[in-house]
């Protein structure tokens, strides 16, 4: 399930979820491109976690379909699916009984890599984002939260997929961290490139890191353009205040 060029890479068709008998999406349709950073931006609730949930097969939606390049999920075999998706959120998620390594190790190791690729990679990694070797021996809390970060990346990014979703990924950080961060990511695209759906409440990080912008209202695609062509185009209020105060709570 690689990337082909031209192909989109992700696509939701007339899709409707509901939770708790709440209707959220009702008949949405996206298509998000291939090879280029994707933000999606919106008020709390509005259905931004959901839709990466949707994507990996974390959900299933009520009516409606998925397609992850070109090809409709398969729920019966997710595992396939989720090999060639790396998934970072906003706590990280490291597992603090586990050294840096063997956090960054766990899914190569799952799927029984040779030791010499595995060693290999995880070099690779570390060289990308910058991380000394002599992490590689310590536990979660014997490191800085911006380091975290970055093993949190090396993680998702060990099996080398050709999807990424970030759900708030850089949000546990200091802004100067988050900025030493954001740089070593979007050196890791340069060198990888990839198809990455980022999902953010800070329309600055969204500017600046995506090449294609989603502006939610709740359960609807408010816009979906270029960063550029939504600053200077913005569809209605809403899209407006947003670009104006930076955030939706404003």
């Amino acid at each position: 399930m690689n990337a082909t060029p031209g192909l989109s890479a992700v696509q939701f068709l007339r899709l409707y979820k509901h939770f708790d008998g709440q209707h959220l999406f009702q008949g949405l349709d996206l298509t998000l491109p291939a090879q280029r950073i994707t933000a999606v931006v919106g008020a709390s609730g509005c259905g931004k976690s959901t839709l990466l949930r949707l994507i990996n097969g974390l959900l299933r939606p009520d009516a409606g379909e998925v397609r992850v390049f070109g090809q409709a999920i398969d729920y019966l075999d997710l595992p396939r699916l989720r090999r060639r998706i790396g998934y970072a959120v906003q706590q990280i998620g490291l597992f603090p009984h586990l050294t840096v390594r063997e956090n960054i190790a766990i899914l190569a190791e799952r799927e029984r890599w040779p030791r010499s690729r595995l060693r290999a990679r995880i070099e690779q990694l570390l060289h990308m984002m910058d991380l000394p070797s002599a992490l590689l021996g310590r536990y979660p809390h014997e490191i800085s939260g911006g380091q975290a970060q970055r093993v949190g990346l090396c993680r998702a990014m060990m099996l080398e997929p050709p999807l990424l979703l970030l759900d708030e990924a850089f949000s546990a950080v200091d802004p100067i961290t988050r900025a030493e961060v954001h740089a070593h990511f979007q050196a890791l695209q340069r060198a990888e490139p990839r198809t990455v759906v980022l999902v953010t409440h800070d329309v600055g990080e969204a500017m600046r890191l995506a090449n294609y912008l989603v502006v939610m209202g709740p359960g609807q695609i408010l816009q979906a353009e270029t960063p550029q062509r939504i600053r200077q185009h913005p569809t209605g209020d809403r899209v407006s205040r947003l670009l104006e105060t930076g955030s939706w709570n404003a």
